[in-house]
């Protein structure tokens, strides 16, 4: 069976700085129209920064939808164009102070399928220097380097529980046979 619901109408609801809302109607498969809200957003780039000896970067930040400071890979909204590469290492430098040359391509996620379009990509960063951190205004965190197993631990506890965070220490400990 074709799964593919074809688009009839589209209404943009809300149009703000980092999304907008869409109510669309739809044909579904079997000839039946509904409604699909969704929120177009510009995607984010991630970085799981892993230093020689084994340590990894995270960043405390308060997220104002949960209320509550997360534990998080950094990250942040990739600019129209922008190269998820270059996105993702100017969030390493401005959110944790650290550059380098060795990142590749590790994942590629869709956080929340049922109604966003939202689209990271996560890089694995090594051979990690030192430089200076700069926020963006309105910005503020804490950055936070801990062993990997203690990551891995509160992935598996649930006090970690941002989903790019989670994926990406995950298969970084499975591609590295990383056990508690």
């Amino acid at each position: 069976m074709d799964l593919k619901e074809k688009l009839i109408k589209s209404e943009l609801i809300y149009d703000g700085r980092i999304l907008q809302l869409y109510n669309d109607e739809v044909e579904l498969p079997g000839g039946k129209h509904s409604r699909r809200e969704y929120v177009n957003h510009s995607g984010g780039c991630a970085v799981l920064a892993v230093d020689e000896e084994g340590f990894i970067y995270l960043v405390e930040q308060f997220r104002y939808p949960y209320a509550e400071v997360m534990l998080e890979i950094p990250a942040g909204k990739r600019n129209k164009g922008e190269d998820p590469k270059d996105c993702a290492l100017r969030e390493l430098e401005e959110e944790c102070g650290l550059v380098t040359d060795s990142a590749e391509k590790f994942l590629e996620i869709y956080p929340t399928v049922a109604y966003s379009n939202e689209h990271i990509y996560v890089y694995l960063a090594h051979a990690l220097k030192g430089t200076h951190a700069h926020l963006d205004e309105g910005e503020f965190l804490n950055v936070r380097r801990m062993p990997f197993k203690d990551a891995l631990k509160m992935v598996l506890d649930m006090s970690i529980r941002d989903s790019k965070t989670v994926a990406a220490i995950l298969k970084y400990a499975y591609l590295n046979k990383i056990s508690i």
